[in-house]
């Protein structure tokens, strides 16, 4: 056999046959895939898309729903945005990037958000999924019905900070889902995702994405994402004169070729988003009863839906008086004829005042004057007095000890707390008469209180109401 010659041609070509199987071919197999999509956000139309329904690694793209349950869990009222958290040793010991929080810290949960927003930090996330629902497994719980309910069909989560873990995967289209809910139904915390840095209590933070919103004219948001698994992921939206739209990609091969492309899909958004398009803002989630509790019970409403009061005698053939909206079984039913017949036409309504925070019944002087929101009589106001006009209180009267009031809950909004004092109002008609309807702001909640009563009117409401099934118990003047 004639011995192989190793001229520098053949030693060439297995120097580059070399590099090609133990290099080329081995990081193109790890390397992760490729998938994008571009959306209309006012409407949600597509406007492109590729792979965008093929499940991948999310990496810390996944802290766009932790902080998604972290806002929700705020506005019921489940937590709030100074609870103090405390750090656990799980929290602690997430890998980097991370805010650098001890076991047993304290932080409030303010700093939290800002962390995992902002610097994506994997200890805070942690200790937010945490401090909501008390482990990582719960939270992952709530996380995957929370997504089932906005729609994101093939996203499975795991953890609340994104580290690669078998079976944590979501795609460009559910994520692209994930981050117009972010925009529309939290408005009030968008603005974190555009700051270029912000303080997370222990120390100021950088912010992952601030090369994009310095560079791309528009850019405000949203949330970066990097693992080994996933390659370099970004959700970004953009915004210029009236249009809107919000780019994905997944699988980027290094962070300027990441953020070259979501400029590229941005540019081809807003080519083809129209400049006038009337928005269609995402419903917020609906949790049914078969994906599970949304999130921790606070309070359960025992409003009475059927009238307990008693029915004319068998034989009598006496036509009852016009029936009061509040006696009617269907609550929902008179409360929507109140307002059907109350409510004054919008150029002769004027809003109901308010009375200060810190101003109890007790000093509000005897003349302190109130003008009344001015209406017609309602059908329960004819029924009560058909022959008399009524009698018009101006005041919150502290004379004869009107000192007291009633509390009837404490609900997540303020629009709760009203429609209850309202339904309650019509319910209960003959103590409550002449109270007023107070709604006050307090850490946990919005406390739903008719103020203005006697002691002894307080407690006949009272026990009127629980005796309905309704919660309610009595508020005193303040000491002294």
């Amino acid at each position: 056999m004639k011995d192989r010659q190793w001229t520098p041609g053949r030693l060439g070509l297995y120097l580059i046959a070399a590099v090609w199987m133990f290099i080329v071919v081995p990081l193109s197999a790890v390397a992760a895939p490729y998938a994008a999509m571009v959306i209309d956000a006012r409407t949600g139309e597509v406007l492109h898309s590729r792979n965008a329904d093929t499940r991948l690694h999310p990496a810390s793209l996944t802290k766009m729903m932790t902080l998604y349950i972290a806002f929700e869990a705020v506005e019921r009222g489940e937590i709030s945005l100074d609870t103090m958290v405390r750090v656990s040793a799980n929290a602690a010991a997430e890998p980097p990037s991370k805010l650098g929080l001890k076991s047993g810290q304290r932080i409030k949960l303010r700093y939290l958000i800002r962390a995992a927003a902002v610097k994506s930090a994997n200890d805070a996330a942690t200790a937010i999924g945490e401090a909501i629902e008390g482990s990582e497994a719960a939270f992952a719980q709530r996380m995957n019905r929370t997504a089932k309910a906005l729609g994101m069909s093939r996203t499975t989560f795991r953890n609340m900070h994104g580290l690669t873990t078998e079976g944590h995967l979501s795609t460009a289209r559910d994520m692209t889902t994930l981050g117009r809910h972010l925009l529309y139904d939290y408005p009030q915390y968008y603005n974190l995702f555009s700051r270029r840095s912000t303080d997370a209590g222990v120390r100021e933070v950088a912010n992952t994405n601030r090369r994009l919103l310095a560079a791309y004219k528009g850019a405000d948001g949203i949330k970066t994402g990097y693992t080994r698994a996933a390659g370099f992921n970004l959700v970004a939206s953009a915004e210029r004169g009236n249009e809107r739209v919000i780019a994905t990609v997944f699988g980027g091969q290094s962070s300027a070729w990441r953020n070259a492309r979501v400029a590229e899909l941005l540019d081809m958004g807003f080519r083809r988003a129209p400049n006038q398009v009337a928005a269609r803002k995402p419903e917020k989630p609906t949790y049914t009863a078969e994906s599970g509790a949304a999130g921790k019970t606070i309070r359960i409403l025992t409003a009475v839906k059927k009238s307990l009061r008693p029915k004319l005698r068998p034989g009598s053939t006496e036509e009852p008086a016009p029936m009061l909206v509040a006696m009617q079984d269907d609550i929902k039913q008179a409360l929507e004829e109140a307002q059907e017949v109350s409510t004054p036409a919008p150029d002769t309504a004027a809003p109901a005042p308010d009375i200060p925070e810190n101003v109890t019944l007790a000093s509000v002087a005897p003349s302190a004057s109130i003008t009344p929101r001015i209406r017609p009589k309602t059908i329960a106001e004819q029924a009560v007095a058909p022959a008399t006009e009524r009698e018009v209180v101006t005041r919150v009267s502290t004379s004869g000890g009107r000192h007291w009031g009633i509390n009837v809950g404490r609900y997540s909004s303020r629009y709760k707390a009203e429609r209850v004092l309202l339904q309650t109002a019509l319910l209960e008609m003959d103590t409550l008469d002449g109270s007023l309807r107070k709604v006050v702001q307090r850490s946990a909640g919005f406390d739903a209180n008719f103020l203005g009563l006697t002691r002894e009117t307080a407690d006949l409401a009272c026990r009127r109401l629980q005796a309905r099934q309704v919660t309610c118990f009595m508020v005193g003047p303040p000491p002294g």
